[in-house]
Formats: C-alpha cells, structure tokens, sequence
C-alpha cells in the first residue's frame, strides 16, 4: 500500500509542482490550501507525513502545528516556507518539524525528505515555545538559508562548531545565535579574540592564573573557561592561536578540566565551544602551524559563512535593516530607493556585511535627502575599485580600520596587538621569497637578523614551513 503525504500549500503552481513529483516517486498525495481543511483531513484520516507551507490564507501554519500534533502525534511535518529567515528555521526546529525547506527548494532533496520522514516515523513529545531572536542574521539567499539550516541542527546538542568566512561576514553573530537560541541559553556566552591577546598572556587569559605565577601576577585572575563554566565559550580567530596554546586548549577540549597557570588543582569545567577563523587551516596543518588533532576536535560541525559578493540578493534587506539601526542609534531616519540598492549590488564588498554596514551608516549620515537614491550613493560613497593597483591610497588605512573594527582590542592594547597582525604577515611574506632563509629575509625587510630571529620567537612563526620542498 503506498505511503499518503497530506500537502498543506497554497501556491498552486508549487502544490502542483510537488504533487507530480511525490506521486513518480509512488506515493498518495491529497492536498489542501487552509489550516481548516487541513484539520478536517486530518479529523477524516490517517497520514504517513505533512508538507505544510507557513502562511496560509487562514493563519500560520506552522504556529498550528500543535493542533496537529493532537490529531496526529506519530505523523512527521516538514516546514516549507518563503519567509526565509533565522527566526523561521529556529520555529520549525521548536516545532520538532523533521525537516525545513526555504523556498525556492531542490526537489530531489524535498522527495527524499520525504521518504526518510516516513521510515522514521518519529515519537513527538510535543512542540516547543516560539522563540523570536532579535539576532540580526538576514539572509534569503540559498547561501544564507543553508547557514541557517546549519545553526537549528546544533541547538539541541552540545557539539562543537568551528565557523569559518571571509572578515565581515558575521561569524560572532552566528555564534551568539547558537548561544542565544540553544539549551544553553541561560548560562553565560564569553568571546575571546586570539589575535588580540598577546602570545604571552593568552595562556592566562583563558586558563587563568595563580598569585604570583609571573611577573605581575599579583592577584588570583578566573579564565575564560571558568568564566564560560555552564554556558558557551567562542574563540574566534582560533587560526592565530600559538602552538604551545594549541597544546593546552586540546588536553581541555579532551579532559573537560583545565589547570590555571601556576596553579596545581585540576578544575572541572562544562563549557560549549564555537570556535571562528578567517584563515584556511588546511595549508597551516601542511605547515605544522596548526595542529591537526585540534582541528579534527574543533571541526565537529562546520558551518561556513558565504562571503556578501556571493548573496547579492541579501543586500536590499540589509540595507533597510541597517538603516532602522542607524536611526535607532541616533542617525537621521532614511529609506533607500531601488536605484539605491542597485547601486550597492555592484559593489564587491570585500570587507563584507560589516563594510556595507559602514557605508549605510556614513549614507544615513550624509545623505541631503531623506531617500537615498544612486546619486547619494555615488557622490559618498568612494568609487569601486576594481583591480589591485587602484586599490592604493587610503587602502592600507582602511584595512587597518577594519583590522581594529574586527579585532576590537582592549584598551592600551592596540599597539602591541596592531603590530603583531603586522608583522607576522609581513615576516612570512619575507620568509616564503627567500625560501626561509633568515640572513636574506632580515636583509630583505631592512632589520638585524637577531631581531628578525626573536620576533619570529615572539610570533611563533617556523621559518622551516617557508623551505621550498621538492
């Protein structure tokens, strides 16, 4: 006897689109467009699964699910929806719905979904509460649905996440999210930038440290780990974490107990870790600057955040979302025309979300009228650069602007910290033209080969890695 799918759409070339596709693969489809005709199917017979779509002429379908629960505890529900958001997919996993597909869908993974939902036949305990997230995570493009999809997978587990993007995509704010909207949500979420402590210190800053451990150590000082105990820890940036603190982070992530420095005692902690890095940690594993154990630990589940030049179909939303920020914050109250967004689509954004956020805020602030159209936006807003060597000027300015946006160091750190992130580029640049050799690359950046040697110390960088291999 085939399997019968009750089909909640009220699109009917969708409805239509779907049906022909369930029945090739053999089963029954009966299909509705309201929440009262669903529910009188549902009074009149059994069904092996639901495809429901979530605004319907008559109410939300999936805010109902629980109608449907009561009518038909065993029945699997998968979500279909056009309201393509954060807030959508985390509903649905609330809902305990087998599975959510955004629209637009691929119809093999739909038909598939499917025939796994009526294998499984799952026991539903009951539908959890709503939960509106006030993160701003926008996206409806495919890229973006996928990255949501990623998130809802994670929230009702403790497994390890290891986010990785370009700068600017928004990689704090998916970790946030997974705090925010998991089982760990009333316990503490604590983000540390490993680019911003500097190599000496971060032991301490994340294990802490006893009373007169070092120099300075003039008071017992809680770490991260413990700090995080009970709630989530990020480590964003995690590619710029030295080798000697890769070491220690592994025996934590392992044991579930870390030592602080100059201490003895072995402290128990419980902590979920979401680690971030805009760097390719393969290559560093080549390398030897990254240890591969660490990476297998931390890479439990990978969720990747496509870079803005890949979604420009996500720019018009942030755009009027960045613009309600900027008027909340004080900023004159603006709205951006079509002509506007237009404009903003041809840019590359190579600092991501966060440059267009810089932009929007500079156009609410400048703009003479209070809709900005593709004039506002061309008279200020710098001109697209589109090749490497027009790209000079206040370049490098800027990359230090977004350097210190994106690393937010602390106060009476940012020298220390600015000149590391310049260096050690700078340093293995040198290092890979001269094939490591350490005399030709102090020779090469114009300092004493003693200095090069202990600054290459300080910043953990191999010169080895650099020697040309046959």
């Amino acid at each position: 006897m085939a399997q019968s799918v009750l089909l909640v759409e009220d699109d009917r070339s969708i409805a239509t689109v779907i049906t022909e596709a369930l029945r090739e693969e053999g089963f029954d489809v009966v299909s509705c467009d309201t929440i009262a005709r669903r529910d009188a199917l549902l009074g009149d017979g059994v069904f092996d699964v639901m495809l429901t779509d979530v605004m319907l002429a008559d109410g939300d379908g999936l805010a109902s699910i629980d109608a449907v629960r009561r009518m038909a505890p065993d029945m699997p529900v998968i979500v279909l929806s056009a309201q393509n958001t954060l807030d959508t997919a985390v509903r649905a996993s609330d809902s305990e719905a087998f599975e959510y597909f955004p629209k637009p869908f691929d119809l093999d993974e739909l038909t598939q979904a499917v025939s796994q939902a009526v294998a499984s036949r799952p026991q539903v305990e009951g539908a959890g509460e709503n939960e509106d997230s006030a993160l701003p995570l926008i996206g409806r493009s495919p890229a973006m649905q996928g990255v949501f999809r990623m998130i809802t997978r994670v929230l009702r587990n403790d497994l390890t996440v290891l986010i990785t993007g370009e700068s600017g995509t928004g990689k704090e704010l998916v970790a946030e999210a997974i705090h925010q909207l998991g089982s760990r949500k009333t316990g503490p979420f604590v983000a540390v930038n490993m680019a911003a402590i500097p190599h000496d210190l971060l032991e301490s800053e994340l294990f802490g440290h006893e009373r007169g451990a070092f120099t300075g150590a003039v008071g017992q000082q809680i770490g991260k780990f413990e700090q995080a105990n009970g709630g989530t820890l990020f480590l964003d940036e995690i590619g710029d974490m030295p080798a000697e603190a890769q070491t220690r982070l592994l025996r934590a992530l392992q044991s579930g107990r870390i030592r602080r420095v100059g201490g003895r005692q072995e402290i128990g902690v419980d902590v979920r870790i979401v680690a971030a890095t805009n760097k390719d940690l393969a290559p560093m594993i080549a390398e030897g600057r990254f240890r591969e154990d660490l990476y297998y630990r931390l890479n439990v589940v990978p969720i990747h955040l496509p870079p803005l030049r890949e979604r420009h179909e996500d720019i018009g939303a942030l755009v009027r979302h960045f613009l309600g920020q900027a008027a909340n914050e004080g900023l004159p109250a603006r709205q951006a025309n079509r002509d506007a967004i237009a404009a903003l689509e041809t840019r590359d954004w190579r600092g991501n979300v966060r440059e267009l956020r810089n932009a929007v805020f500079r156009l609410a602030l400048m703009a003479r009228e209070d809709v900005i159209d593709r004039v506002a936006v061309e008279d200020i807003l710098p001109p697209v650069r589109e090749t490497g060597a027009e790209r000079t000027g206040n370049g490098f300015e800027t990359a230090v602007e977004t350097w210190i946006a994106e690393a937010r160091p602390a106060d009476g750190a940012v020298y220390h910290a600015a000149l590391a992130a310049f260096e050690k580029p700078l340093f293995e640049l040198a290092l890979d033209r001269t094939e490591g050799n350490q005399l030709r690359a102090a020779r090469l950046l114009g300092i004493n080969r003693n200095t090069l040697r202990k600054r290459l110390s300080e910043l953990d960088i191999a010169p080895e890695a650099f020697s040309r291999r046959g």
